[in-house]
C-alpha cells in the first residue's frame, strides 16, 4: 500500500486508499459523492486510521499468542527445574527425574561413574526438552543405568554335562571338543582364571558358531554375537564422540547392555573380515578389548568412563588366519576346526539335518524316509564343501518335494475343517504334555541324537487315509534325487583330463577347504620361454621357474637334449583363471607337468600331489595337508604324493579316509616322478647314491 500511495498522483490518492482499506458500501459511496479533492481526503482519512489501528491490534494479538506458547513450553523457576504443566511437552517430568535417580542408586556403579551420572542428571534437570542436548543427555543416562556395572550371572560348569552336551550337539570334531573341555576344566579348578581367548578357524558351515553357543550353555552364561564382517571404522568398536549427531557406543558396550550381565560369552564372528578405512583400523581397536592386562579398564569413547571387561569370555571365529593382524592373533589361541569327512557328513545328515528339515516341513519319518545311501548321493553329486550348509539346503529341497506329493495325494473330501483342526491340535497338545517331551531346536551341525527327536505332525495329515492314496513312507532314492535336484552338479572327470601328456593333478588349500587343481601345459613355437596363465601370484611363478631350472639341469635323466627349449616355448595354464592363486605347494605338480610334457608320457590319473621344491630337487613340507587329503578323497583320487616332512599331519586324518587312499611320502623330486608315472624313471634311481627311496615303500592304506 505504501508503494502504491507514493506512486499514484495526489489527486487519486483518496480513491486508492478508499479502495484498499476495509470499508462498508455506504462509506465508499460517501467518498465517491465528495467532488472536491480536500473534502474527499477528509472523508477517506478516518477509514485509513481505522485500518491502521486494526493492523496494530492483529499484530499485538499474534505477539501475545507467541509469548503464551513460549511460556507454556518452558517455565523456569528460580531453581532452574522444568515446571511445564503440559505432560505432552515434558518427556520426563518429576517422575522421570526421580526414576533416573533411583536407577543410578540401584546400578551399583563405581564412584567415578556414579559422579558422572549425577552430574549429567543435574544438567538434564536444567534443560528444556526442546533443546538438542536434552535427548543426547537423556540417551547417555539411559546407557549408564542399563549397563551391568556389577551384575553377574552365576557360572555353572559341569564337565560331565559339558561333554555330553557337546557330543549331542556336534558329531566328530574330537580335537576341538577336547580342547574346549580342557579349557572348561581349568576354569572349574581355578575360578579366577582369565584364560586365553579361543579363536576357532575353519571353513564355513563346520560348526564354529555353534561351539561358542555350547560353551555359553555349559557355563550358564548369556550369549551375544557381535558380527565384525565388513567393519572398517574403529568407532564401531570404540564408540563415537557424544558431540556427533547420532553418536552411539561401540558394539562391545552395546552387547553388554543387551545381555544385562558383566560376564557373558561374546562371540566375535568373522574376525578375519575386518577392514581398514579412513576412519581407523578396527583390528587395532580390538587389541585393547582382548588384552586381559588392559581390558579391566576399557574406555568407550561414547561412554567416556572405564568399564571392566575382564569377566567377559571372548570367543572369536574366522575362516582364515592370513587376513588377521599379527598383534591381534597373538592375543588369541587358534583352534583349527577342520572340514567333515564323507562319513561324518552322512551321520550329521541322518542325526541332525534330516530331523530338523522334517520338523520344519511338517513331515515325520513315517511319511518320508531318506536312507544313508541317498544322503551319500546328495553329498557326492550335489555338494562339494567342507561344511554341511549346502547339504542341509538340498535335504530341504527333497522335503519340499515330498510335501507337494503329500498335499496332492490327500483328497479334498478328507480335508479337515476348522473344528477338526482345533480338536486334533488339542489332542496333540495333551499327548505332548502327557509324554513330557519338548521339541528341540538343535543347530544344523548339532542337536539331540536320532532317537531323541520329537516330530509334530501337521493336523491336516491323516496317515490312515493318506496311505490309501500314497505309498508311505516315501522312499528317497537316486531317481527321486535326480528328478528333484536335477542333473549332478559335480562329476569326477579327472581321468579324462589327465590321460594326455602335460597334465597333472595338484592339491590346493583355500579358506573354504581343500581343492583339486588340474595343471596343463603345451609346447608351442616361440622364443624358448615359459608362459604362465591363470592369475598366479609371485610365489607360484617363482615355483614354476625353479621347476624349469631343475628340468634343464637334469634333462639327460629324462632323455632330453640339453637345448630342448631352443625351438619353442612352454605354455602352462592353471584353470579357473578368475580365481587368484599363490603359494609354493604347487612346485612338485609343476615339475611333474613339465616332465610329462617333454617326455610325452602321461601321469597316472589316480595320482594327486603337493609340495614345495628347491633348485636341488628337495621336497619341502607345506600346510593344509588334512584339507588337501580330504579334497582328493572327495574327488575319488586314490594315490597322494606328499612331502615326507608332513608325515606328522597324517595323524589328523580319519582312518576311514586313510584306508581308502595310498599315501606316498617323498623327499626328492626323483621320488615324485617315480610315483607319478606308471613305469617311473629308472635311470634316475640308477644314479641315486642312496639307492633307496620312500616311494619304493609307500605308506599304503594308513
Amino acid at each position: 500500500m505504501a508503494v502504491l500511495m507514493f506512486a499514484v498522483p495526489s489527486r487519486h490518492l483518496a480513491d486508492v486508499v478508499a479502495a484498499l482499506v476495509k470499508a462498508t458500501l455506504p462509506e465508499r459511496l460517501q467518498v465517491l459523492d465528495a467532488v472536491d479533492l480536500a473534502t474527499r481526503i477528509r472523508v477517506t482519512l478516518p477509514l485509513l486510521l481505522r485500518h491502521i489501528q486494526r493492523l496494530k491490534d492483529v499484530r499485538e494479538a499474534a505477539g501475545d499468542e507467541t509469548n503464551d506458547k513460549e511460556n507454556q513450553i518452558v517455565k523456569i523457576s528460580r531453581g532452574g527445574r522444568n515446571l511445564s504443566p503440559d505432560p505432552e511437552l515434558d518427556d520426563d517430568g518429576e517422575d522421570g527425574i526421580a526414576e533416573f535417580e533411583t536407577k543410578i542408586k540401584e546400578a551399583n556403579m563405581p564412584d567415578e561413574a556414579r559422579k558422572a551420572a549425577l552430574k549429567e542428571l543435574g544438567r538434564l534437570k536444567r534443560m528444556a526438552p526442546h533443546m538438542p542436548e536434552y535427548s543426547m543427555t537423556r540417551n547417555y543416562l539411559e546407557l549408564m543405568v542399563d549397563l551391568p556395572w556389577s551384575a553377574m550371572v552365576k557360572e555353572t560348569c559341569n564337565i560331565s554335562k559339558a561333554r555330553a552336551d557337546m557330543d549331542a550337539d556336534h558329531y566328530g570334531m574330537e580335537k576341538v571338543k577336547r580342547r574346549v573341555l580342557e579349557y572348561l576344566a581349568v576354569r572349574q579348578l581355578r575360578g579366577d582364571l582369565k584364560g586365553p581367548i579361543l579363536c576357532f578357524v575353519g571353513p564355513p558351515g563346520v560348526g564354529k558358531t555353534s561351539i561358542a553357543k555350547s560353551i555359553a550353555t555349559t557355563l550358564g552364561r548369556p550369549y551375544q554375537r557381535i558380527s565384525l564382517g565388513g567393519i572398517s571404522d574403529q568407532h564401531d568398536i570404540r564408540g563415537h564422540r557424544r558431540t556427533y549427531i547420532g553418536a552411539m557406543p561401540g558394539r562391545v558396550i552395546q552387547a553388554l547392555r543387551n545381555v544385562k550381565a558383566k560376564n557373558p560369552v561374546l562371540l566375535l564372528d568373522e574376525v578375519d573380515k575386518l577392514g581398514t578405512g579412513i576412519h581407523g583400523d578396527p583390528g587395532a581397536a580390538l587389541l585393547e578389548v582382548l588384552d586381559p592386562e588392559q581390558n579391566f579398564a576399557f574406555t568407550d569413547t561414547y561412554l567416556g568412563l572405564p568399564f571392566d571387561l575382564s569377566q567377559v569370555l571372548f570367543v572369536a571365529t574366522a575362516n582364515t588366519l592370513s587376513s588377521i593382524p599379527t598383534p591381534l592373533m597373538d592375543r588369541m589361541e587358534v583352534i583349527h576346526v577342520p572340514g567333515y569327512t564323507q562319513e561324518e557328513k552322512i551321520m550329521i545328515g541322518q542325526l541332525h539335518l534330516l530331523p530338523k528339515q522334517l520338523r520344519e516341513h511338517g513331515l515325520t519319518p513315517d511319511i518320508m524316509h531318506v536312507p544313508p545311501e541317498s544322503i551319500a548321493i546328495v553329498i557326492g553329486e550335489y555338494t562339494r564343501e567342507a561344511g554341511v550348509r549346502t547339504l542341509e539346503r538340498k535335504i530341504g529341497a527333497l522335503c519340499r518335494a515330498v510335501a507337494v506329493q503329500v498335499a496332492e495325494a490327500r483328497p479334498e473330501d478328507q480335508a479337515i475343517g476348522d473344528e477338526g483342526v482345533k480338536a486334533d491340535m488339542v489332542v496333540a497338545e495333551a499327548e505332548e504334555k502327557g509324554d513330557g517331551t519338548q521339541q528341540g531346536e538343535p543347530h544344523k551341525e548339532g542337536g539331540p541324537t536320532a532317537g531323541e527327536h520329537s516330530y509334530h505332525q501337521s493336523p491336516l495329515i491323516n496317515l490312515t487315509h493318506l496311505k490309501e492314496y500314497l505309498d508311505l513312507p516315501v522312499q528317497v532314492d537316486a531317481k527321486m534325487i535326480h528328478d528333484v535336484l536335477g542333473p549332478p552338479i559335480f562329476q569326477s572327470g579327472l581321468s579324462g583330463r589327465v590321460s594326455v601328456p602335460g597334465v597333472a593333478v595338484g592339491l590346493a588349500w583355500t579358506p573354504v577347504g581343500g581343492e583339486v587343481m588340474v595343471v596343463e601345459a603345451s609346447h608351442t613355437g616361440g622364443d624358448g620361454g615359459l608362459t604362465l596363465t591363470g592369475q598366479l601370484g609371485s610365489v607360484m611363478q617363482e615355483s614354476a621357474k625353479i621347476a624349469l631350472s631343475w628340468v634343464r639341469q637334469h634333462s639327460f635323466l629324462i632323455g632330453l637334449e640339453k637345448d630342448f627349449m631352443k625351438d619353442g616355448e612352454i605354455h602352462m595354464h592353471f584353470p579357473a583363471g578368475a580365481i587368484s592363486k599363490d603359494g609354493p605347494s604347487a612346485g612338485v605338480t609343476i615339475l611333474t607337468v613339465l616332465v610329462s610334457l617333454l617326455s610325452q608320457r602321461c601321469v597316472r590319473p589316480d595320482v594327486a600331489m603337493t609340495g614345495e621344491i628347491t633348485l636341488n630337487g628337495v621336497v619341502l613340507p607345506v600346510g593344509g595337508i588334512k584339507e588337501k587329503v580330504m579334497a582328493a578323497h572327495r574327488a575319488g583320487l586314490t594315490t597322494l604324493v606328499l612331502p615326507a616332512a608332513n608325515k606328522k599331519d597324517l595323524a589328523d586324518i580319519p582312518n576311514s579316509v586313510l584306508n581308502e587312499i595310498e599315501v606316498v611320502l617323498v623327499n626328492t623330486v626323483e621320488e615324485v616322478l617315480q610315483a607319478a608315472f606308471d613305469e617311473g624313471f629308472s635311470e634316475m634311481f640308477d644314479n641315486d647314491k642312496d639307492g633307496e627311496s620312500v616311494s619304493k615303500s609307500p605308506m599304503s592304506k594308513l
